[in-house]
Formats: structure tokens, sequence, C-alpha cells
């Protein structure tokens, strides 16, 4: 029968039970369906919203890590400005030991292929570039490049005779890089010592870094709020204050340092030495958190805490390096 009106509810609903091919009444249809919901739906979007587990930070654990970074500090900046023409060897000494935690550390955390291996040859690689940097005629950055790429090719060729190992290399050879290039990085503060304003941008850019670490991470221990992620133990006001006080000191070192450097130009390799060192220290933290996530085994617990800072500090040499050459020369 006709309708007064064709867009009748009643008329739409009959010609949906007439024809049963067509789509069910919702977006397309004239009438919502009144019956209930798919229950798989709603239990995916169940699933969807979830609630996301909060990392608890860890007070102690901060203030640990802070002291650690302190400790690097230190260690760095004093080697430096003691070593003298014929008294480098001690301060190699000290770097190869600081070398070596952190090729403890990042092996654990990053599990290249071939572990041990890769391990031995970084060790090794790390010892031939503090040699080199320690007596080489000249104190240049390219036989360390060198020594390097050849440590991640040995390194890559240790990890070939396993077939488990030699189908992750394809996956894995950034990380063998990144574990190789980051041991002879500390070698850069070697070939630093021996150049004429080298040992101050090692004093400027490690207390810097130092600083920007300590602080950040006793501000996490009081007040980690906001914070930068529920699942990384970070506060937001611990990273921007690390970056803050370790400029202004790097800018109050500036202007008591001899030519070329002043306030200004302290304050800029602060800020940087800083920014990089927070930066591998919060990526360190990421890591953990997305293998968390993932579900995979969590590192050895004295690696996952000690890479952060020994990162930071590889990064912050190689910063030094290129600003010396590149903004104060």
């Amino acid at each position: 029968m006709p309708q007064d009106d064709p867009w009748d509810a009643e008329a739409s609903q009959q010609v949906a039970r007439m024809n049963p091919g067509r789509p069910k009444a919702g977006f397309y249809g004239a009438v919502p369906d009144e019956e209930g919901g798919d229950p798989a739906s709603s239990e995916s979007d169940d699933d969807e919203f979830e609630e996301i587990e909060v990392v608890p930070v860890r007070p102690k654990l901060s203030v640990a890590i802070a002291g650690f970074a302190g400790l690097l500090t230190v260690a760095l900046v004093l080697g430096s400005v003691t070593s003298g023409p014929d008294s480098r060897v001690p301060y190699a000494i000290v770097l190869f030991g600081v070398q070596l935690l952190g090729l403890l550390a990042w092996t654990m955390a990053l599990q290249p292929p071939a572990a041990v291996t890769t391990a031995a040859v970084a060790a090794v690689t790390a010892l031939t570039a503090d040699y080199l940097a320690v007596s080489g005629d000249t104190a240049e950055l390219m036989p360390l490049l060198y020594v390097g790429a050849t440590g991640v090719v040995a390194a890559l060729i240790g990890q070939v005779f396993k077939r488990e190992d030699r189908q992750r290399i394809s996956d894995t050879y950034r990380t063998t890089a990144m574990i190789v290039f980051g041991a002879v990085a500390y070698a850069v503060l070697i070939v630093l010592t021996r150049q004429p304003i080298g040992s101050q941008a090692i004093l400027v850019c490690c207390t810097g870094a130092g600083l920007a670490l300590l602080v950040s991470r006793l501000t996490d221990a009081i007040f980690p709020k906001p914070r930068i992620a529920v699942q990384v133990p970070r506060g937001a006001t611990g990273i921007v204050l690390g970056a803050m006080v370790g400029t202004l000191v790097c800018a109050v070192l500036g202007s008591y340092l001899v030519l070329p450097f002043t306030p200004a130009k302290g304050a800029v390799l602060g800020l940087v030495a800083a920014v990089a060192a927070i930066l591998v220290d919060l990526a360190v933290n990421f890591g953990e958190a997305g293998r968390r996530l993932a579900g995979q085994a969590p590192t050895f617990w004295l690696a996952r805490h000690m890479q952060g800072p020994l990162g930071g500090f590889a990064l912050t040499a190689v910063a030094a390096y290129t600003l010396v050459h590149f903004y104060l020369s």
C-alpha cells in the first residue's frame, strides 16, 4: 500500500525484512538497529582501551644513577686536567676501564649476534684506539675512525660462523657498529688532551653533561612530574632543569677560562653536551620500555642502569671534538 511518507520508519523496516540481502540499518539505513551490537566488536573495543601499566619512579635508583654519573664526570674531568705530554697513560687506563663498563652494558642491553665475540673484538678495538691516541705522531681523529671501522668488520666476520647468528646480521649490523664506535668514542678524549684547547673543552663539555644527568636524576627522585610517558619513569621537570643547570655552569666556566672561551661559548658547549647526554639517557629509558611492552626479558639490572650515563658521555666526547674544530677554532 502506498504510504504518505515514502521515508516512514515502519515502511523502511518492512522493506529491510523483505530484502534480507540488503545491508542492515545503521549508517546507510534509515532506521538504526534496535538489537544489541556484535559481542565480538564490543570485546575488541574493550581490548583496545585496556589500562596501560604505569611504571613507578624509584627514588633510590634515580639517586644511584645520579651518583654514577657524578663519578664519571669527576674521573673524566680530573683525568683530562692532570694529563700532560708524558703522563697520558694513566688517563688512558681510566678511559679503558670506562670503555669496558660501556661494552658490558651495551652488549647485555643490545644483545648483538655472537655477543661474546662481539664484545671481545670491541674491547681489542678500544684498546688499540687508546694506544694510537696516546702514542700517535699527530693528534688526529682519522686513525680512530679507521680502527673503529676495522673493528666493526672484524665483529661482523665473527658473527657469520653460526647459522643463528648469521641470520641476524642484516638486522643487527647497526647495533654492532654502535657498540664498537661507542667504545672507540672515549679515545677521542685522549686526542683532545693533546690539542691546545682540548683539555678546557673536555672540562666544559663533561661538566655540562655530568651536571645535566646528575640534576635530572636527582629531580626525578624528588619530583618526577610531569611524566614523559607512563611507561618511562622520568619527569620532564628534571630533563629541563638538568639542561638549564648544565648550560649555566658552563657559561660561568667560560668566563674563567682563557681565550677563545667566553661565557657565550661556554654556554653553547654546555648546552650541546647537556642535550646530547640527556637524549642518550632518555633513549635508553624508552628502549627498555619498548622491550618491556614487547614482552622481552629485561636487561640485567646493572647494565640497564649504567648504559644511559655511559652512552651520554661517549656522545659528549664526539660533540666536544666537533665543537673544538668547527666552533672554537
